[in-house]
């Protein structure tokens, strides 16, 4: 057993090392230095130029002493798995317990590894630099600074669109964008040549025209006839991919080229039928339809369609001889092409063959023709069968533009078609190593030997492991675990004063002879059993300033509890103000605050749980409407019993309360329906000698008073008209603010008030109250409504004057004589005589000028008013 160690002046230069001179880097390994094989030779040889240093392993803790008490160190330790870097600073910062705490948890990491090398038997190797990654696709092909695509086709290096860019004048580019949309790319400088797709592998798609001769039923001919031809100096036309096709009755075609520098190379083929009935679609043998193969070598032809006897004995279904070069397996021939105007200026697709230089590859690379060679690295130089010049490709195992920059290792074990491993694979620069997982041996190829498990495998574990390595696994497990039961002590601590806990602490005590119950301080631990560690499971609720969880107590009692997105510290005294109080709050219609949580990043809030779900959802829910059919009675009560709780925060609590969000998502109900007034994350506390307060502007959209969103002047009349909302949608059955609707009411305040002004209450009322309601019940309620949506807040009742009101109105629905539902023509009258004075509502029709004036200062949910 044996380290290793060099000083920063000797050490090898390697990019993940720091290079300072009292830097000391230690390997370490087990057995002899020349048993670790080719590997570890290279490891040595890559070392031998370092002043090496050997400590036996008895003196390495006071070796790691004396370099922790350094002044100015920086200490990497690089082990095989593992590197560790130690700071001055860091070192500084530490007490001397938690010095020698962290220097035990090196050595057992150390330990440990020996002893799993030992139990392996394997000899530990220096970790390979990583491969490095492929450059962005656009780097592959083009140059920097040049177009890589016109239109749908990319244009890969050695073509380009302008100098520069391309190889030289052969491989040039016109994206014509100005006669097409998209812009489409054609061959030098032609406008006729177009180019459909290009390939480093040597392959370039073009389109061209068909050759045609029509004629007459006499025999004469109808035109001059279409020829097709292609002359290209560079390139050549190739011979494995396309075809020579002629179809017709009465033709023969031929086709004209240069070959090998020779013009004089000529090709062709004839096709004969007498009746169309003998000829078969998708066949090219002669009968309608006949090809023959390209001649190799060709950078140029002429291509003509001729007739035997001018089609004057096929006329009447073949009156046209055609002839042209096609990518072979692109052409399917049918024989209603014989009559039809299809092959008549059809342009069809061509693979052209294209290869750079005029030598092969021996004489460039013999003659060391530097300037003149464009392969790349990682790439082969291959001659160019088709004609002269030669073709760059990437050698095996890797990808890119070889013409361009190195070609790129290709990674076999992330493609199933490449990677021939059936356990591990492990990719290297041009290839992939395969090998099998602990407990099984064979070279690890699906072809091969494959992996076969190792029958002595549990043996040599249960040997090398021992009780040794228990009892240090157990050791170090313990000391990590006790850092980390100290640090999240810590965490807690921490939030638990940031969050207010000690001041919470503090006002719950100067309270314990008060009669009333206050609020109880829950761990963390408490919080998360409740909940089971705040699964998914247990979400009831979100919104825009946190989650709501339902949690099971210890002793039984089902709670929510609310989890908060954020909290202001600059405001923390007041918000533990607010709790104090809040959990002094002892109403039978108000969501009781059993106590909160101060030792997370934000405070939790428990409230008692109330199992109904919201008043939104049980107006506007279809299945739970269709189910409790919401009757005006329950309605009517609902009503009441908010205005109840809005009246005892106003006026009757200790420290008078303004909630700020009232809103139908925000009344819960219980099993009997009754009404429970929750989410008082937006409340503030009122001192009893201020009338107003001036806050940031926060509510919901559809409930907020206009008056407070422009002045930002918070009243108690501010939730008078959110109240006035809430009964609107009581009436109506329809949400605050909703964009479904028309412009015109999308607010449903406007839209209930716009109604009452023109007579017409009766279209905005829920039909099933119209017809079940007593009409001047409605009609007080209307109006009550009405006056808690007035613009200025001194025109509008106190929330006391509303419960009252409300009060009153439900105890005439206890009564039979009152709930007499007259004729629904009796009812359409008197709802029709409902008078309303104008409402001006200045700034407030659109919301727009609100947020004009304060848009710096508001925050607000818009989700149709909830």
């Amino acid at each position: 057993m044996w380290f290793k160690c060099v000083f920063g002046k000797n050490e090898p230069k390697i990019s993940h090392l720091q290079k300072n001179f009292d830097t000391l880097n230690c390997i370490f390994n087990i057995g002899l230095p020349t048993s670790s094989g080719a590997k570890q030779d290279q490891m040595d040889e890559f070392w031998s130029n370092s002043s090496w240093m050997t400590y036996p392993f008895q003196g390495l803790l006071n070796q790691f002493t004396s370099l922790l008490s350094k002044s100015s160190s920086s200490l990497p330790i690089k082990g095989r798995k593992h590197l560790i870097f130690f700071n001055n600073k860091n070192l500084e910062a530490m007490t001397m317990s938690k010095q020698k705490m962290l220097l035990q948890l090196i050595i057992l990491l150390i330990v440990t590894q020996v002893l799993l090398a030992a139990a392996t038997s394997a000899q530990t190797q220096l970790t390979s630099p990583p491969l490095p990654s492929p450059p962005p696709p656009g780097q592959v092909e083009v140059k920097p600074g040049c177009q890589d695509k016109c239109g749908n086709v990319s244009i890969p290096y050695p073509f380009g669109t302008k100098e520069g860019c391309y190889l030289n004048q052969d491989f040039l580019i016109t994206c014509n964008g100005i006669d097409y949309d998209p812009p489409k790319p054609f061959l030098r400088k032609s406008d006729s040549i177009e180019v459909t797709n290009i390939s480093v592998e040597g392959k370039l798609y073009i389109t061209l025209y068909t050759a045609a001769q029509c004629y007459e039923k006499s025999g004469q001919p109808t035109t001059a006839g279409f020829s097709n031809s292609l002359n290209l100096s560079k390139f050549f036309i190739s011979n494995t991919d396309n075809v020579f096709v002629a179809v017709g009755c009465d033709t023969y075609a031929y086709i004209v080229g240069n070959k090998n520098g020779n013009y004089g190379y000529t090709g062709g083929c004839t096709t004969i039928c007498d009746s169309i009935d003998y000829v078969v679609n998708g066949s090219c043998t002669g009968i309608g339809c006949c090809k023959t193969p390209i001649a190799q070598g060709m950078t140029s032809f002429d291509v003509s369609a001729r007739s035997y006897y001018n089609h004057k004995n096929v006329s009447s279904f073949n009156p046209c001889s055609f002839a042209f070069v096609v990518q072979e397996g692109k052409f399917n021939f049918n024989r209603t092409m014989l009559w039809s105007d299809y092959l008549i200026n059809a342009k069809l697709p061509v693979v052209l063959d294209w290869s750079v230089g005029n030598e092969p590859c021996t004489n460039v690379v013999e003659k060391k023709q530097v300037m003149n060679y464009t392969c790349q690295g990682n790439t082969t130089c291959n001659d160019f069968e088709n004609g002269y010049g030669y073709r760059c490709k990437c050698k095996d195992g890797y990808q890119g533009n070889p013409y361009l920059n190195d070609c790129y290792d290709t990674d076999e074990c992330k493609d199933p078609d490449l990677n021939t491993c059936k356990q591990k694979c492990i990719n290297t620069e041009g290839n992939h190593t395969c090998s099998c997982h602990k407990g099984y041996y064979g070279d690890g190829r699906i072809k091969g030997e494959g992996c076969t498990p190792d029958p002595t495998f549990v043996i040599q574990i249960v040997v090398g492991i021992g009780v040794g390595l228990v009892s240090l696994l157990m050791g170090s497990s313990w000391l990590y675990l006790g850092y980390k039961r100290w640090k999240l002590m810590k965490l807690k601590e921490k939030f638990f004063k940031r969050n207010g806990g000690i001041m919470l602490q503090q006002q719950l005590s100067q309270r314990q002879g008060s009669s009333h119950e206050t609020a109880k301080i829950f761990t963390t631990g408490e919080l998360e059993k409740a909940t089971k560690n705040y699964h998914e499971t247990r979400i009831i609720g979100k919104g825009g300033f946190g989650t709501v969880y339902k949690g099971i107590l210890a002793d039984g009692r089902v709670v929510a509890i609310k989890k908060s997105k954020m909290v202001d510290q600059s405001q923390i005294e007041q918000f533990i103000n607010e709790v104090v109080v809040l959990s002094q709050i002892n109403h039978r219609n108000v969501v009781k605050l059993l106590g909160c949580c101060f030792e997370t990043e934000v405070p939790l809030l428990v409230y008692e749980f109330v199992t109904h779900g919201t008043l939104f959802e049980y107006i506007h829910n279809t299945t739970k409407s269709s189910k409790f059919n919401a009757p005006w009675e329950i309605r009517l009560r609902i009503a009441t019993e908010t205005a109840g709780v809005l009246s005892y925060l106003h006026s009757a609590a200790s420290v008078p309360i303004i909630h700020r969000d009232v809103k139908s998502t925000n009344i819960l109900l219980d099993e009997n329906l009754t009404a429970k007034v929750s989410d008082f994350g937006a409340s503030r506390l009122v001192p009893m000698d201020t009338a107003q307060l001036s806050t940031m502007v926060q509510g919901t959209l559809g409930y907020l008073d206009p008056e407070y969103l422009q002045t930002s002047q918070l009243t108690e009349k501010s939730d008078v008209y959110s109240f006035g909302v809430l009964l609107v949608e009581l009436l109506t059955r329809q949400k605050a603010l909703s964009f479904d609707r028309p412009e015109e009411e999308r607010n449903l305040a406007m839209y209930f008030l716009s109604a009452l002004k023109d007579d017409c209450l009766q279209q905005v009322l829920d039909d099933c109250i119209v017809t079940e309601a007593n009409v001047e019940q409605l009609k007080e309620v209307s109006n009550l409504a009405k006056r808690c949506l007035r613009v200025k807040g001194e025109e509008r009742p106190t929330m006391k004057e509303v419960a009252m009101e409300l009060e009153g109105l439900r105890r005439m629905v206890m009564h039979p004589w009152v709930n007499d539902n007259s004729n629904s023509e009796e009812a359409e009258c008197l709802l029709g005589g409902i008078s309303m004075e104008t409402i001006s509502y200045e700034g407030g029709g659109e919301s727009s000028s609100a947020f004009h004036n304060t848009r710096n200062h508001v925050v607000l949910p818009v989700s149709d008013g909830r």
